[in-house]
């Protein structure tokens, strides 16, 4: 029995005293195949597909913040996210997006970027976006502090967002899966389909989940102008 349930998502790996959990972070990278990036295939012409679509959909959401390649960074950031996701679910890979760490350091950098673009060169949009038109008056410093505070929780909801589903899934497996030591085979016949279909649930939130996590932080892009 393990003596703290969350150990499950930092586990103790080292090689020479060298923690290497955060290497499997680019272990998405070793996934591709050298033909994807030489030679037309199936797997080239479904990724691409994807790829285009998401383009064409946040070339839409961002409006006039568009302009040649800045739908990249969140292409590429949905691309990071999903191998991540999809890793943690194979045995004995650190899961990295279940740890605010990663989390953070992708929503918070995006979301100051943002802000000190939209203060800098658009400051009077900033200021009209804190008071929704037709406020009263006796009510807009009130609105002014609600709309400041969840302009500030922004990167905290993306990254919390991310974590908690990711670690949601895993918990609910492991908790299943320490069980099966005390039933009879039926049961446990049972508890192995339950796991399967915990494990395909899983595999749609590692994709619903780096779209959400994307489309937010191109929404909140879309407000500074």
């Amino acid at each position: 029995m393990m003596s703290n349930l969350f150990s499950i998502f930092d586990p103790s790996t080292n090689l020479f005293n060298l923690s290497l959990n955060w290497i499997s972070t680019f272990l998405g990278l070793m996934f591709i195949p050298y033909s994807f990036w030489l030679l037309p295939n199936r797997h080239f012409f479904f990724w691409n597909f994807i790829l285009n679509k998401l383009h064409n959909e946040f070339k839409i959401l961002l409006k006039n913040n568009y302009f040649s390649g800045s739908t990249l960074i969140f292409i590429s950031m949905f691309s990071f996210v999903l191998f991540n996701n999809f890793l943690g679910l194979f045995p004995y890979i650190f899961t990295s997006t279940s740890h605010l760490t990663l989390s953070l350091s992708i929503s918070l950098p995006l979301w100051l970027s943002f802000m000190f673009y939209g203060w800098i060169n658009n400051y009077n949009h900033m200021f009209i976006h804190m008071i929704p038109q037709g406020t009263p008056p006796i009510l807009m410093p009130f609105m002014v502090l609600i709309e400041t505070i969840s302009n500030l929780i922004r990167p905290g909801t993306l990254a919390v967002r991310l974590t908690a589903n990711m670690i949601a899934g895993h918990l609910l497996m492991t908790l299943l899966s320490s069980t099966g030591i005390n039933m009879s085979n039926y049961f446990i016949i049972l508890l192995i389909i339950t796991q399967i279909m915990l494990l395909i649930l899983e595999s749609a939130v590692a994709i619903i989940q780096s779209y959400v996590i994307t489309i937010l932080s191109t929404l909140y892009s879309s407000e500074v102008n």
